[in-house]
Formats: C-alpha cells, sequence, structure tokens
C-alpha cells in the first residue's frame, strides 16, 4: 500500500524551487542586462529584421521584353541605311534577356572559293612544302589547298578554301557604328506569383495605363515604377560610359527585387531595379574583353552564286535578374521563436548563479547558505512523505 502512495505522490506531486534572494547589486544588474539583451535580440533581430513569425516563399516570375528605336548610319560600305529593331535586337526573343547590337565589322560579298590565309606564325609560308593540303588550324578561316601565295607584296600565305575575301577584324570601327542606341527605349514586363500564399502580381502597377505608358520613362526620383528604361540611363546606373562600352559589347543585369511583407495590404508590394554589369572588366588581366558573335546574311548574286555578307556583331546584352521573398504571419514559426526565447531566458538565472558561487568574494558564504536551504527542503519533503504514508 505505502508503494501505492509513493506512486502516486511522483504522478500527481508538484515540486517547486526555492527561492534565494541576493541583495547585491552587481549580481542583479549583470541579471537585468543579460535579461535586456535577450529581449532586444528577440524583438529587434528575430522579429523585426528576420520577420521569423513569418512563413516565407520564394519568387516564381516570367519575362518579357520589348525594344524600340531606329538609327541611321552612312558607312562606305553599305552607304546610307536605317537600322530598326528586327536588325539590331538578335534573338528577337530571348529566354530573360535581350540583346542590341552597338558595333559591327562588316565583310560583305564573300562567297566559296579561294584566296590567301590572314597572315600568322603558322600560315606564312615560303613555298608550297609549307603548306599541307586539307589541314585545317583552329584559329584559322578554311582548309589549306597545298598552295603558298601572294597575300601581300611582301608576304606569302598558304591559300585556303573558304569564305572570300576572309574577314579582318583587327580594326574595330570608332566611335561605335549603333553608338546612338544609348537612346533606345526597352519595355520590360514581370508576372511574380508566390504560389504558397496564392499571390500573384505584376511590375505594370494599377495605376499605369496605355496612356502613362506612352510617356513615361524609367527615373529613380521621379518616375521609379515605369517600366520603360532607357539603355544610356542602366547603362549609366552601372558605373558604366555606354559610348565605350559600346565598342566592344558587354553585358548589364538588370535586377529586379519583389522581396513582399503580405502582412501589409498588397499596394505595398512593389519592385525595385537596379542595375550592375556582369562580365569581367579588369584592366590587369583584360583577355577577350567585351561581347561579340558572328552572324552572315545570304543571299544570290547577279550570277546566281550563294553569296553571304558576314557580319561580327558587338553589343550589350541585358540580362533581367528577378528575386525575392515573401513572408505571413504563420502561428507556427512564432510559436517556435517564442519558446527559443524563453528557453534562453531561463538560462539567465543559470548564468547568474555561476557567477555568484565562482566570481563574487562572498561566494562561500552563499554556498553555505545554499546548502542549508537545501537541507531544510529535504525535511519538509520528508515531512510531506511521512503525512501521505500515514
Amino acid at each position: 500500500f505505502s508503494e501505492s502512495v509513493i506512486c502516486l505522490q511522483c504522478l500527481f506531486g508538484y515540486e517547486t524551487n526555492v527561492m534565494l534572494v541576493i541583495n547585491n547589486k552587481g549580481v542583479g544588474a549583470l541579471f537585468r542586462l543579460i535579461q535586456f539583451l535577450i529581449i532586444a535580440y528577440v524583438a529587434v533581430y528575430v522579429c523585426w529584421i528576420q520577420r521569423a513569425y513569418q512563413d516565407t516563399d520564394s519568387v516564381i516570375s516570367s519575362v518579357s521584353t520589348k525594344v524600340k528605336g531606329n538609327i541611321l548610319t552612312n558607312t562606305s560600305i553599305e552607304g546610307v541605311h536605317v537600322w530598326d529593331v528586327p536588325e539590331y535586337v538578335i534573338p528577337p526573343q530571348g529566354e530573360k534577356s535581350f540583346f542590341v547590337l552597338t558595333n559591327v565589322i562588316p565583310t560583305p560579298g564573300q562567297t566559296q572559293s579561294k584566296c590567301p590565309e590572314i597572315p600568322s606564325l603558322v600560315t606564312k609560308c615560303e613555298s608550297d612544302s609549307d603548306c599541307i593540303e586539307g589541314q585545317t588550324e583552329v584559329h584559322g578561316n578554311g582548309v589549306q589547298t597545298g598552295h603558298c601565295v601572294q597575300y601581300s607584296d611582301t608576304i606569302k600565305t598558304c591559300e585556303v578554301q573558304a569564305w572570300c575575301p576572309l574577314e579582318n577584324d583587327t580594326i574595330i570601327p570608332k566611335p561605335a557604328l549603333l553608338g546612338a542606341a544609348e537612346h533606345f527605349t526597352v519595355l520590360i514586363k514581370n508576372n511574380i506569383q508566390y504560389p504558397k500564399f496564392n499571390f500573384r502580381k505584376r511590375n505594370l502597377l494599377h495605376h499605369i495605363n496605355s496612356t502613362y505608358l506612352k510617356n513615361c520613362t524609367f527615373d529613380r526620383k521621379t518616375d521609379p515604377h515605369c517600366p520603360i528604361f532607357r539603355l544610356g540611363h542602366m547603362v549609366t546606373e552601372a558605373g558604366e560610359d555606354f559610348s565605350v562600352m559600346a565598342l566592344k559589347g558587354g553585358i548589364i543585369g538588370i535586377f529586379i527585387d519583389w522581396n513582399c511583407d503580405l502582412d501589409f495590404p498588397e499596394r505595398f508590394c512593389i519592385p525595385k531595379y537596379s542595375f550592375s554589369r556582369l562580365d569581367n572588366k579588369n584592366p590587369e588581366n583584360n583577355v577577350a574583353p567585351g561581347y561579340n558573335f558572328r552572324f552572315a546574311k545570304y543571299y544570290k548574286n547577279n550570277k546566281s552564286i550563294e553569296t553571304r555578307t558576314l557580319i561580327k556583331a558587338f553589343g550589350i546584352r541585358f540580362d533581367v535578374i528577378v528575386f525575392g521573398m515573401a513572408g505571413k504571419f504563420n502561428i507556427v514559426p512564432t510559436i517556435v521563436n517564442l519558446g527559443a526565447a524563453l528557453a534562453c531566458l531561463s538560462l539567465v538565472t543559470a548564468i547568474c548563479d555561476w557567477v555568484m558561487l565562482t566570481c563574487m568574494k562572498d561566494h562561500d558564504q552563499y554556498q553555505k547558505c545554499i546548502k542549508i536551504i537545501k537541507n531544510d527542503s529535504q525535511d519538509i519533503h520528508n515531512v510531506t512523505k511521512d503525512f501521505y504514508l500515514k
């Protein structure tokens, strides 16, 4: 019977800690200071900065762009030429990016024929024995015929079967042929969603209509929500000079930040735009600078021979990078972080006890007091136990 009583006592009993009040200003100040720091950390960092009371979701987005503008050029090769969108935006549709042509090296009238290779250490020759028929060079322009021919009055090179005349890209037009592209504009349409919260929005905000779009251009101070951007303005905000960058090309990042607090009304969730140059521009290692590629326009000449105009295109590629996180109040992370805060507060007493019993000058006296209280507590426990047994 007595064992049953003891088991019931353990099951339904309740124990309290004996409190010892220490009138010491140093320990008291330390106790309150640590409590204050924990509460400040939870309130400022956990709740305000990290918003740990919220559930979060990552943004999912789609982007489409439309560039507008025209340029008139007058060169010795092509004469007067008007460049419009289908010519200088390559390709017409990009995956979250678009390329704008700013400079070109054209090689018109190329046909499949034989011609001397561009001079280099491996293509210069003195006789046919220096050239191997059928050989190709990684950096060459065609297949060698096995003949050594005159390239100029003083230089001979191996003849190649290729698209002739060969391209000479050693001289880049300066200033850039299409340098006026800085006045072009691009409309960026960005649709985003946060699936966890069933939230959808686009960067064409509620107040934007057709009339507004025809007259607005993005400006960080006067018109920060306009989705139409001038190319030159974006490059300038990225810290670059458009006329310099247009010579050899480059890559500009258009960053759209959709960090939203969905505990507030939907109208407060708006995109923030920023710009930065993404390709390497290191003056100490300026190998293969800029951004360029080649493409060709094919046609038949008056003799029905397949002919092409080879174009080495320099330009600026704009990459649209969308990122963001959304948060909304959720009871689960709130309880978890509140429990963590209470657990941290419970450690304050243990820290102050350790300081009191090891670092204070009267720590021996404090230890004796604690032993006396523990003995008294044990006597009370024994009296209570005897009471239940009786």
